[in-house]
């Protein structure tokens, strides 16, 4: 009999061997429960002094199945660290003020919402500042310690036709209407839009009535940054009547505080975003790029004047994409972080447009996926707290001083020490043009080079975004049940520069595909992959290419394709990025080029496919719909492939790993597939 017509649950597949302990005691292999175990450090700020790092803690709560973030503190000289508030709630953004006296940070201690608190380091107290609607974010203090600024979102009128007749006292009616009259209606993970707009704010930092200084229809947001004499803030956004219409145009302005005057500093064609006032006043750094409606662009570091003149490139001879340009303490250098074949890393960019490396290998804060990443923070004499990890452990934070790298944390080498994991090494791949290109092999814990093990291709999303070497619970629990698994930077990837991120540009899906049959080509070809036994998977972008792979060739066993989009079409009109997607990914809007969208589509190949394909989607993701997968299983199941559909109740696109409990069953899931479906020497276990 066929799996049911409708869903497969999670739960069907919880019980994968390769998850559970065995009665003698804990698995020394790496298991889905461990996933509520596992910590990870995020938004590490130094102190100006450079004495004191404030970093929030990520873990998770098995009883809730939550992530729940603390503030921790490290003492840098010594190493020794403790939680900045003891009880409930959790607690993010911590900002020092300029002289360190003082800690910023917002927290749902109180147990409502969020709102934004200050600490006294020398006395321990703290209090509330603010009794908010809204959380805020972006927070950032004066020069002088007096204020802090932030962006909060400002409930407006929704729009309305006509009137429902008047309800009596006491009775219970249906929902009203819900009229929608705006460009991008709903946004991933936050679901179906409030009317309102992100506006500026500051508070005196010992309480008090909250001060807004920007108004209007449309959005004013962060990062913030204070100009020295405290009388105003610059900040990015589009303030033009048409901004819902203008995927990437954003500008530089200041606002005035005692007039809330708005002076626009820039006005190019192209996003302009993330100014930081230089410590003296005279200069704004910032970034951006002249669009020239690429699939990719390089974002650039910029400086000009503090009135908006003489602006220049700083980094026009970098081919990288930067961010998080923060200002040296001298004012004579701006420092930015950059990928580079997958691994992030801090450059210090002269005015004159040197650029220096000063710290390398930071990773990001997600776990379940081995994406690029990371974060950092300098102190007013150049040192720098950063996030670090190894594909063998999560982000931890790292001090740099000079040449010197030294870790601070080690969140969970108590957990960790105890699991045999799988090992990461680079698997070097040659693509059908010759083009050399990153890959990455996940061996399976003891492994035995004379054995044949079966190999998971896993493909990441984007498709502009980079894989690197990095912990990734996913490999690691494929690994433990396994398998071989694979994971490939191909054309198209960041972190490699403009020209090969565009060789995918208004061609995607494209010769990635070439590039990942020739990584499992090369995996192959070291000896121990059993050929007879190929599985592949991959998320959002990965699951175009999951898709497009068995609808062009038959030699995977099984493929299971996460969040995918199946039609262009559909997905450009039904995509929270609607106004981005056609401009940049197509040359023309789906009515004007039917074939072109088609022709780029997995649904177009469906005919050709063969292999049991498993269809993976958050309920609630509204970056590539539901939609797009249903249409795709229930392709598969006219066509009567061996399929099923596994919906990830409550899960937005970003957040399909976001609760414990979803990633391990997830992954669970995926491997039953997978096992349905493997060979023993050469034979299918699939049920005839």
């Amino acid at each position: 009999m066929k799996p049911s017509a409708a869903l497969l649950t999670l739960a069907l597949f919880a019980h994968t061997p390769a998850f559970a302990a065995t009665a003698e005691g804990p698995s020394r292999l790496l298991t889905g429960q461990d996933l509520f175990s596992l910590e990870v450090a995020t938004d590490p700020q130094i102190s100006p002094d450079g004495r004191t790092i404030a970093y929030v803690r990520r873990s998770n709560d098995v009883m809730t199945d939550r992530a729940r973030s603390a503030i921790w503190l490290i003492d840098v000289a010594s190493g020794t660290q403790a939680p900045l508030i003891a009880g409930t709630g959790s607690h993010m953004q911590p900002r020092w003020s300029c002289d360190g006296s003082r800690l910023a940070y917002v927290s749902t201690s109180d147990g409502g919402g969020a709102q934004l608190y200050v600490r006294w380091m020398k006395t321990g107290a703290a209090a509330r500042v603010t009794g908010l609607p809204e959380t805020p974010s972006g927070i950032e203090w004066s020069p002088d310690g007096n204020r802090i600024a932030y962006s909060m979102f400002v409930p407006a009128e929704g729009a309305s036709l006509g009137k429902a007749p008047a309800k009596p006292e006491g009775a219970q009616w249906a929902e009203p209407l819900q009229v929608i009259d705006a460009v991008t209606y709903r946004n991933d993970g936050d679901g179906y839009a409030k009317p309102g707009f992100e506006h500026i704010f500051w508070v005196s930092a010992e309480g008090g009535a909250p001060t807004q200084v920007t108004f209007g229809q449309h959005n004013a947001a962060g990062p913030l940054s204070w100009t020295p004499d405290g009388k105003a803030i610059v900040f990015s956004g589009n303030l033009s009547k048409d901004w819902e219409r203008q995927a990437v145009d954003t500008d530089v302005h200041v606002v005035t505080l005692a007039d809330n005057s708005i002076r626009t500093l820039t006005d190019r064609n192209g996003p302009d975003r993330s100014p930081v006032v230089s410590p003296d006043g005279k200069r704004i750094a910032y970034l951006g790029f002249d669009d020239r409606r690429l699939g990719y662009q390089n974002t650039r570091l910029y400086v000009m004047d503090s009135d908006g003149r003489n602006a220049r490139v700083l980094t026009g001879n970098l081919d990288r994409s930067v961010d998080g340009p923060v200002w040296s303490g001298d004012g004579r250098s701006v420092f930015v972080d950059y990928d580079d074949h997958g691994s992030v890393r801090v450059a210090r960019v002269g005015l004159d447009g040197s650029v220096r490396t000063v710290a390398e290998g930071l990773t990001g804060s997600g776990l379940d996926r081995p994406y690029s990443g990371g974060e950092y923070s300098v102190a007013r004499d150049g040192t720098l707290a950063i996030t670090s990890g190894t594909p063998l452990r999560p982000s931890d934070v790292a001090v740099v001083r000079g040449d010197k790298a030294r870790r601070l944390t080690h969140l969970n080498e108590s957990l960790l020490a105890a699991k045999t994991l799988g090992d990461v090494q680079p698997l070097p791949v040659k693509a059908f043009d010759g083009r050399e290109v990153d890959a990455w092999m996940v061996t399976p814990p003891n492994f035995d080079a004379s054995r044949k093990y079966p190999l998971v291709l896993e493909i990441h999303g984007g498709p502009f975004a980079a894989y690197g070497p990095a912990f990734s619970t996913d490999d690691q629990l494929y690994a433990a049940a396994g398998y071989v698994v694979v994971y490939v930077n191909p054309r198209g990837s960041t972190s490699y520069g403009e020209d090969f991120a565009n060789q995918i540009d208004k061609a995607y899906p494209g010769h990635d595909y070439d590039d990942l049959m020739s990584a499992v080509d090369a995996a192959i070809a070291k000896g121990f992959v059993d050929s007879d036994n190929l599985f592949v998977t991959g998320g959002s972008g990965g699951g175009v290419l999951t898709a497009w792979i068995v609808g062009k060739n038959d030699r995977f066993r099984a493929a299971a394709t996460q969040k995918p989009v199946i039609d262009w079409t559909s997905f450009a009109l039904t995509s929270d990025g609607a106004i981005y997607y056609h401009s940049y990914w197509f040359d023309k809007l789906p009515w004007e080029d039917p074939q072109g969208y088609w022709a780029r589509s997995p649904l177009s190949l469906v005919g050709n496919v063969k292999t049991p394909t498993l269809v993976v989607v958050g309920s609630e993701d509204y970056r590539t719909p539901v939609s797009e997968a249903e249409q795709y299983y229930t392709a598969l199941q006219l066509r009567g492939v061996p399929t099923a559909l596994v919906k990830v109740p409550g899960a937005s696109h970003g957040g399909i790993a976001a609760r414990p409990s979803q990633s391990a069953a997830k992954a669970s899931a995926i491997l039953a597939w997978f096992e349905r479906y493997r060979g023993k020497d050469g034979t299918s276990t699939a049920a005839k």
